[in-house]
């Protein structure tokens, strides 16, 4: 069996889930929060608290682990001699920043915990998009492999 295509595969499998959690995490922070500015009861944002913990430990956390084991063994399998060139070197400069803003949102799901939220849901709107604009960035790049 052809090891790259194997941890292509994987890696891709991967990186569909963790982006899934990156999209669908700051979605659940806007209804918390909202639920929290509308005073709703202790019990829904219980539940929202269960749901964030769920997708970030279970979900998440093994999806980015993963993502990046099978990205470094894609890189190990074309040749480390490949990272010289500029469209794998922009891919890691996007899948460094997905991989702060994932810290991020850790960040921000530990402060509803605490419930000790300081941002809106405006901002949870905002924030919602750069995992889609990062993803962009990183299939433009993949594909095109500009010099």
């Amino acid at each position: 069996m052809n090891s790259y295509l194997l941890f292509k595969s994987l890696h891709l499998i991967a990186v569909i889930s963790w982006m899934a959690g990156l999209l669908y995490l700051p979605r659940i922070f806007v209804y918390h929060s909202e639920a929290i500015n509308n005073n709703k009861s202790e019990d829904l944002t219980s539940i929202f608290k269960t749901m964030e913990r769920r997708l970030f430990v279970y979900i998440m956390n093994p999806a980015m682990i993963l993502s990046w084991i099978f990205g470094v063994l894609l890189i190990h399998s074309i040749g480390i001699n490949n990272f010289g060139s500029i469209w794998l070197q922009l891919k890691m400069l996007f899948v460094i920043i997905l991989t702060i803003y994932h810290f991020f949102l850790l960040q921000c799901l530990r402060k509803f915990v605490e419930n000790n939220n300081s941002f809106s849901p405006k901002f949870y709107r905002i924030i919602n998009e750069i995992p889609t604009v990062l993803l962009i960035g990183i299939i433009l790049v993949v594909v095109f492999k500009p010099v």
